[in-house]
C-alpha cells in the first residue's frame, strides 16, 4: 500500500525525472524550460519547475511519446532545488 502525504504535493515545484538512455540536445527544445543532464550510468535526468500537477503530466505524455523508460518521478525539496522562477505581474 502507498503511504499519503499530508502536504500539499499537487502545486507547483521543481521535479526530476530520471529516463534510461542519453538525451541528445535537440531534445532540449522540446523539454522547453527544463535541463536535461546524460548521467555517467546511461541515464538522463530532466529537471526543471512544473507549475501544476497539468503540467506535470503532460510532461510526462512527453516521456511516454519518446519511448524511453521512465525510471522514477520525484518532486525535489525547495531547499534542493534552484530558486522558482519569478512571478510575473500583470
Amino acid at each position: 500500500m502507498s503511504e499519503m502525504s499530508s502536504g500539499d504535493d499537487h502545486g507547483p515545484g521543481r521535479y526530476e525525472i530520471r529516463l534510461t538512455g542519453h538525451l541528445g540536445p535537440r531534445w532540449v527544445a522540446w523539454f522547453d524550460g527544463f535541463t536535461i543532464t546524460n548521467e555517467a550510468d546511461g541515464t538522463a535526468v530532466v529537471r526543471g519547475y512544473v507549475v501544476d500537477q497539468s503540467a506535470l503530466h503532460g510532461l510526462l505524455n512527453k516521456v511516454r511519446d519518446m519511448g524511453l523508460p521512465l525510471l522514477s518521478v520525484v518532486r525535489v525539496a525547495a531547499d534542493l532545488a534552484a530558486p522558482a522562477p519569478p512571478e510575473t505581474t500583470h
